[in-house]
């Protein structure tokens, strides 16, 4: 494996990490570099890594080969030279909170600073300032017991975060929260990130956490990241079918490419391909590539079968003759099941993989 010399200013430098489990391979060569004050969100289903590399990038696992480096620093050199947790100096956020009950709200935030040997009047200082930006300063004397879910997520936020450490690492903090809150707790964490200029890693499976929080989202499949791009880039331009799939953006139809066209598997979509290389193929047809028109002047015209209320908006469930695959897309009134619909269709967001992606 060739080597390199990692940007001194880099938060963290991962180079072909690789970790196995009884010969199994659940990581496979990851390479990852987080910049200052950049927020890079692990995104995949369970099993595909990500929490072990989070776990190997806070030093609670050794990776088998592949070298990691924190600040420049480095902390991990395959299983030879592994420096332990607290040598580190990250910050960590966890699913289930990790808050030791016979310690006060402020004595759980200030427990990092007094490990570092600092004095017990400064470090209260200190963390009832990390409470008062997750809103929680007036509970500081309290029982962390006495708080809610989302209350206790903001102290271990808050415990992360008062050393204002060079990497946070978060471990699906919010999974354990409902949707409402996991909301709002997202958009906090990512504001506060920024606010303070901290760096982090935050694993999570859910890709609208993920568009929240992060710069850039790495989606991850079977151990390794299979694409890193800003949440716009990904949802635009997914580079596979996997993350196509993964980040359900729209229907996905089988067909063939030839002379530079995609046509369905039952001849009920024609499109323009001209960059598709011959032979069976997958096409892509995200929600936002299509809008409701009149059957005459629609590029399809498709029949609804289901039309749900989401508020300020109905989507739509439509069939194409002769295709399986459902299409969605929204729409500003409702439609009544049964009745046959025109569809814009914008050609340039339309994406065709190979059968074989």
């Amino acid at each position: 494996m060739k080597h390199y010399t990692p940007n001194a200013q880099s938060a963290i430098t991962a180079e072909g990490i690789t970790k196995t489990f009884d010969g199994k391979a659940v990581l496979d060569g990851i390479s990852i570099d987080l910049a200052p004050g950049e927020v890079i969100a692990l995104l995949g289903p369970s099993g595909c890594g990500k929490t072990t590399l989070l776990r190997i990038a806070a030093g609670l696992l050794a990776p088998c080969a592949g070298r990691l480096h924190v600040n420049g620093r480095l902390v991990a050199d395959g299983a030879n030279h592994v420096a332990p947790p607290e040598a580190r100096g990250l910050g960590m956020v966890f699913q289930d909170y990790a808050l030791w009950p016979h310690l006060s709200v402020v004595d759980n935030v200030a427990f990092p600073l007094r490990m570092r040997g600092m004095n017990r009047a400064d470090r209260r200082a200190r963390a009832l300032r990390a409470l008062a930006r997750v809103g929680l300063d007036h509970m500081a004397d309290r029982a962390p017991g006495t708080l809610s879910g989302g209350q206790q997520q903001r102290v271990a936020l808050a415990r992360a975060v008062v050393a204002e450490p060079p990497l946070v690492l978060f471990d699906e903090p919010l999974s354990n929260l409902d949707r409402e809150l996991r909301e709002s707790l997202a958009i906090e964490i990512g504001a506060l990130l920024r606010d303070l200029g901290l760096s982090a890693l935050y694993v999570t499976h859910d890709q609208a956490e993920a568009f929240t929080i992060a710069d850039r989202v790495a989606v991850m499949h079977d151990g390794r990241i299979v694409q890193l791009d800003k949440p716009e880039g990904l949802y635009s331009n997914p580079a596979t079918l996997a993350v196509a799939r993964f980040l359900n953006t729209g229907a996905i139809l089988e067909g063939t490419v030839a002379d530079g066209r995609f046509r369905g598997a039952k001849g009920s979509l024609d499109v323009t391909a001209p960059q598709a290389a011959p032979g069976a193929a997958h096409l892509l047809v995200p929600r936002a590539a299509l809008a409701p028109a009149l059957p005459e002047h629609g590029a399809l015209t498709a029949t609804v079968e289901h039309c749900r209320f989401q508020g300020d908006r109905y989507l739509l469930s439509l069939a194409l003759e002769g295709e399986a695959t459902r299409l969605t897309c929204t729409a500003a009134r409702p439609a009544r099941a049964g009745a046959m619909i025109g569809l814009d269709l914008d050609h340039d967001r339309l994406r065709v993989f190979p059968a074989t992606a």
